[in-house]
């Protein structure tokens, strides 16, 4: 039997109360639906009486109004959902009371209490979050892809694992297995020949959960996921299955790693949030970027460098940050290359996802810190053709392929490099605070991690 959906209505002063009212009348003869209140949030044009007890009189319902009632009440709105236990909220105003901006602020208010936003011709509907795990978690997401998720949640994991919290990690990614996969990075060595007979078996070897097995040497479970919504949703993901099997296998705590801008669907205790400032502002600042921040519990920043972002643009991020989610932490942060085998005097071809604009920045680190010869690099891990393209540039010149563990780097970049009888070492990415003070990233984590632990002591006490 179709339960009855409790509505609060959105109204404005640009439209003829009668005809409002017109409307809220027919959403309140829906046989499922009940217009529950009314919150006022703007406009002048066509208002006669604009008192709060002439509008609530005209519309026959409970309005309610913000402070300024030349401006949209976003506290308001999320108060009287929670006053009235609203199942969904119906925008009925239109511009200029309401532009492509506003209403997406709007939606970041109603879908974070857990409800859909609709309008004549749109929904949105809050993520989806699958109540499966039975031990303490947290959740790993972004604003977008290539912004490092893989490389801070091998990095959370290695240090949980040094910190005695028994940890694995469920990955999902767009070339993730069939069935959820284990990956035991705590038993099996995972070498460049071992990972070719995997690919070799149709196995994406180079998907997230090997690199997270392979970076951080603990148990990881590879799921799959298509397609990825405004909000975060996916179309299908095996990721719930993935997360029952965490609770089944040996370790004490979850970590759940999103894929691009895609969210695990997996309710956890705590959330870490990515946010790459080499993106355009406009996407973290707007659209649904302040959503996923006022998820957060600690953000982490990355690219935090010239030429991908300059301190200004970095500073103001944080500042955007800070105003909207006070409560969450904020970190700032450059990824530097760190080879899993021994590269000193060598001659290196290196591999990377990186953007051709930082690579004399790598190069440099990976000479001065590792004592090796970058002969070449290639930005172009996740395209095959120019991939192959610079491999056959280098290989006569190279000693070793170092390869960061994505996209191409097994079937393309281990494979010819074994062929031509090169070394092929792997490569992680380490996140250095900008401050240079990396023990503040390691505390954060470990205090999210403890405040994860709480939370979920706390629920099943």
């Amino acid at each position: 039997m179709k339960t009855l959906r409790r509505m609060l209505c959105l109204v404005d002063g640009e439209h003829y109360f009668p005809v409002t009212k017109s409307a809220l009348d027919m959403l309140d003869s829906l046989e499922h639906e009940e217009v529950v209140a009314v919150v006022f949030i703007g406009g002048t044009e066509k208002l006669r009486d604009s008192s709060e007890e002439g509008i609530t009189k005209q519309l026959g319902r409970p309005v309610y109004f913000g402070e300024d009632h030349h401006k949209i009440p976003y506290t308001k709105i999320a108060d009287i959902i929670k006053e009235y236990n609203v199942d969904v909220v119906m925008d009925l105003s239109d511009e200029p009371i309401v532009d492509y901006s506003k209403r997406f602020k709007i939606a970041t208010v109603v879908l974070s209490l857990g409800i859909p936003y609709e309008g004549p011709d749109f929904k949105f509907y809050p993520i989806t979050e699958h109540e499966v795990l039975k031990k303490p978690s947290l959740k790993i997401l972004g604003t977008g892809k290539r912004i490092g998720k893989t490389a801070v949640s091998a990095y959370a994991a290695r240090l949980i694992h040094k910190n005695n919290y028994n940890p694995c990690v469920v990955a999902m990614g767009r070339g993730g297995p069939e069935e959820p996969e284990i990956v035991h990075g705590d038993k099996i060595e995972i070498t460049p020949e071992y990972l070719m007979e995997q690919s070799n078996k149709g196995v994406h070897a180079a998907s997230d959960h090997w690199e997270d097995a392979l970076m951080s040497r603990i148990l990881t479970i590879g799921c799959r996921r298509c397609g990825g919504g405004m909000v975060g949703d996916v179309f299908i993901t095996n990721m719930k299955k993935g997360a029952e099997l965490a609770n089944t296998v040996d370790s004490d705590f979850v970590i759940m790693e999103g894929s691009g801008a895609a969210i695990p669907p997996i309710k956890t205790d705590k959330h870490i949030v990515l946010v790459g400032v080499n993106q355009p502002t406009i996407n973290i600042e707007k659209f649904f970027g302040p959503f996923r921040i006022g998820l957060a519990d600690l953000v982490i920043l990355t690219m935090c460098e010239e030429p991908m972002a300059s301190n200004e643009k970095v500073q103001q991020i944080e500042n955007f940050i800070n105003e909207i989610n006070p409560d969450a932490t904020v970190i700032s942060t450059v990824f530097r290359p760190k080879p899993l085998g021994d590269i000193k005097d060598k001659n290196v071809l290196f591999a990377t996802t990186a953007p051709d604009s930082i690579k004399d920045v790598l190069i440099e680190h990976l000479q001065d810190f590792y004592g090796c010869n970058v002969v070449g690099t290639t930005p172009y891990l996740s395209n095959r053709p120019l991939l192959q393209k610079d491999i056959e540039k280098h290989i006569g010149q190279a000693d070793v392929m170092l390869t960061e563990l994505k996209a191409a780097a097994v079937d393309v970049a281990t494979k010819d490099a074994l062929e031509a009888g090169l070394e092929v070492i792997y490569c992680d990415n380490i996140p250095i605070v900008t401050d240079g003070n990396n023990e503040r990233l390691k505390n954060a984590i470990i205090n999210v991690v403890d405040s994860a632990i709480e939370s979920f002591n706390g629920k099943n006490s």
